[in-house]
């Protein structure tokens, strides 16, 4: 079957107009899929597919419906008010969904039942007052759906809707502690909590092409089981800004309930660390109770994450790092008991040097498969949960970086991932490794990405003068390749600084697109990075300027002196977050000028402002202290850009965005006004509704057009006359 499908892919791929290159509105225009959702037998699964018009300036989803036994994709419906499904329900094709809309409170969703072989057949069930998402629902022994969703909440429980909120007469914002604003959005009172919800059934004829839940309703409210549990701060699940369903879950049997929340013993600007609590479903937040506090396990004090239930519902795994002030601690496994009097918490695999953050139950609850960075990929490793401390896993997958990935019913596991030359892939891998079916590969059904693969893409590892660990870098090669020629070198450093660049498809940084400019690009994983053990990713904390920048020079050596294809004398320079702080450190640095050109995203101009950041554990951890004085001996100031001002001198590009709270747009009009005023040749290009990141297609689209032009200019790539 594996090989008819691919045939079929090939088949497909021969139809499609190859493309010379990827450009940026290819990019941003092409279908962005999401994650495969099967149905519990495992004979299809369902996932939404987004296509962005730059004519209509609109985007427009549908939700595809992938056979699991043929390989055949088909439009499930076009229904995009369709925003969550979950299967759920008598049968096998049983679904509980939510509506976007709600004909009765504006701001509001509904909940509909159905069965997803015969959506005409849905039923209106429920009609919530706010916006919740996040649904969770499993059915109990009775036929009862018990189900989970979230929204923000009032301090008195009740939900948020901000479209019947009451408009006051006085905009101002009163603090009294430091958490005053968060990613990109100034801190209210309301704050996330998970509801529950029973949808009681009755009496009803089913058959096949009716709906399963007909005679369903809501007849009770929902019930809050976060707020109101207060200490030095409040109880908030999921965790802001990017929690979402996997902060909570929901037992098989719906007889129980776990969430995530920050520590509320603790500040929220200083401390990472989190619990997870649990809740008998039929309780209340005075009945939820801490399953991991400090203390209950030794060592563990940092944050938690991923607690989900096993599929017989008599345990709970979870992640959860050592450090109380370090984000990017490694990810230990724990198993908990799902028994608040006997909980019997031990850790799997425990000293394993990757940081898992994906995880999902085998069926038995025998063997946990996660998904942790590794050298450059993220793969999938099972490890049975009675793995002693020295266990060492191994990978069933290779290449790429999983969105998610589900054990189906024969005990597969399917799986959805993108990489470099693939924004969504789908397929299914057994326990042992085997790939069993290869469903789909976007790069061989979407015309924009047509003619893309693993030939664009190669690896190579370097030594530096900071680490004993080999360092590796990717390379991404431009349209026609060819290494009788030579191209511009483009440059690119990661942010974090922990983190990395893998083997994955991006809307914002993507490789390929910068290569298909003309370039080689260059994306080396310097000290900090994630992958290669946690000993290389802590090393940068009190190090920014020094360890990761003479990586970067080693890489650059190694280009320079190894890839004779690539020009330097022709190359250019990018970074965002930690890459653009990089790119400004590049400026005032010997390696700067080794550059034609650099680009600056929302980096780090003056470290001695830091702490107009949010999240103050972050800083105090990687500047290796608190701020006390801006002396010679602290790195806040050792490693600031600014004390090399005097040899600023090469082109420089600044991107910030209004938005940005984790890096205050006045970092780059910092940068900005400093290059005007040297006389440096530079450009500020500013988003006034983008954050951190510029995630709307329309900006993306200027982002890169106005990027590529700077860069196109400086590396010769461009016949224009000027860059501006």
């Amino acid at each position: 079957m594996r090989s008819v499908r691919q045939t079929i892919a090939t088949a497909a791929l021969a139809a499609l107009p190859l493309v010379s290159a990827i450009t940026p509105a290819g990019m941003l225009a092409a279908p962005r899929r999401g994650v495969a959702l099967a149905n519990p037998s495992g004979e299809f699964a369902v996932y939404t597919s987004t296509n962005y018009s730059f004519e209509d300036h609109e985007a427009t989803t549908v939700w595809e419906k992938l056979n699991l036994t043929s390989g055949d994709i088909s439009t499930w419906t076009a229904d995009s008010n369709i925003s969550e499904v979950v299967f759920v329900g008598p049968t096998n094709t049983s679904i509980l969904y939510i509506n976007a809309t709600n004909e009765e409170v504006d701001g509001g969703i509904s909940l509909y039942t159905a069965d997803a072989l015969n959506l005409a057949s849905a039923s209106l069930v429920a009609s919530l007052p706010a916006p919740f998402s996040g649904l969770k629902a499993v059915a109990t022994e009775t036929g009862d759906i018990h189900f989970l969703v979230y929204a923000q909440a009032y301090p008195n429980g009740t939900a948020y809707n901000a479209d019947l909120a009451e408009t006051p007469a006085s905009t101002a914002r009163i603090y009294t502690d430091i958490y005053v604003r968060h990613w990109d959005t100034y801190l209210t009172p309301q704050r996330n909590a998970v509801f529950g919800g029973v949808l009681t059934r009755r009496n009803a004829t089913i058959s096949r092409y009716t709906s399963p839940f007909a005679g369903y309703s809501l007849p009770d409210g929902l019930t809050n089981y976060v707020t109101g549990k207060c200490n030095a701060t409040c109880a908030e699940s999921p965790v802001q800004p990017f929690g979402a369903s996997g902060d909570y879950d929901i037992s098989p049997d719906g007889s129980q309930v776990v969430y995530l929340t920050k520590n509320i013993d603790l500040p929220l600007a200083n401390f990472t660390s989190s619990q997870i609590y649990w809740v008998p479903f039929r309780g209340s937040v005075n009945d939820s109770i801490p399953i991991n506090p400090i203390g209950a396990t030794p060592g563990a004090e940092g944050a938690s994450a991923s607690p989900t239930f096993s599929k017989d519902g008599s345990k709970i795994a979870y992640f959860q790092m050592n450090g109380i002030y370090y984000e990017s601690d490694r990810n230990i496994i724990y198993v908990a008991n799902a028994d608040p009097a006997n909980l019997n918490i031990t850790s799997v695999a425990g000293d394993w040097d990757r940081s898992p953050d994906v995880l999902v139950w085998s069926n038995d609850g025998n063997v946990l498969y996660v998904a942790a960075p590794d050298l450059g990929r993220e793969r999938v490793f099972p490890i049975p949960v009675n793995a002693a401390a020295d266990y060492k896993p191994t990978s069933i997958t290779d290449e790429g970086v999983p969105a998610g990935m589900q054990v189906l019913a024969n005990n597969e596991i399917l799986v959805s991932d993108s990489k470099i030359w693939s924004s969504r892939d789908i397929y299914t891998v057994s326990s042992d490794g085997e790939v069993t079916n290869i469903y789909l590969q976007a790069n061989l059904v979407d015309q924009a990405l047509s003619g893309l693969g693993p030939q664009d893409v190669s690896e190579f590892y370097f030594s530096s003068n900071s680490t004993e660990t080999d360092l590796q870098s990717w390379i991404i090669y431009p349209a026609n390749f060819s290494e009788e020629e030579t191209y511009p070198l483009a440059f690119l450093v990661h942010g974090g600084p922990q983190g990395g660049f893998y083997n994955s498809w991006s809307t914002r940084w993507n490789y390929k697109v910068w290569a298909d400019q003309g370039y080689v690009v260059i994306a080396p994983n310097p000290t900090a990075s994630s992958g290669w053990g946690q000993n290389l990713t802590d090393a940068v904390s009190a190090h920014w300027g020094d360890y990761p920048y003479w990586d970067l020079v080693y890489a650059w050596d190694y280009v320079n002196a190894t890839l004779p294809y690539v020009d330097t004398t022709r190359g250019i320079a990018a970074g965002a977050s930690f890459g653009g702080y990089m790119m400004n450190w590049f400026q005032g640095h010997p390696l700067g000028r080794r550059f034609n050109a650099l680009v600056t995203h929302d980096g780090v101009t003056n470290t001695l402002a830091d702490y107009a950041t949010e999240e103050l554990w972050f800083i105090n951890h990687d500047q290796g202290g608190i701020f006390t004085s801006p002396n010679e001996t602290s790195t806040y100031y050792r490693w600031n850009p600014i004390l090399f001002y005097e040899n600023w001198a090469t082109p420089h590009f600044v991107v910030h965005n209004d938005l940005d709270y984790r890096l205050p747009v006045s970092e780059g009009l910092m940068l900005f006004n400093m290059l005007q005023v040297k006389g440096v040749p530079s450009k500020f290009l500013n988003f006034p509704d983008e954050n951190h990141w510029v995630l709307q297609q329309e900006n993306s689209l200027v982002w890169h057009a106005e990027i590529y032009k700077w860069i196109n200019y400086y590396s010769g790539l461009s016949e224009a006359d000027s860059p501006f």
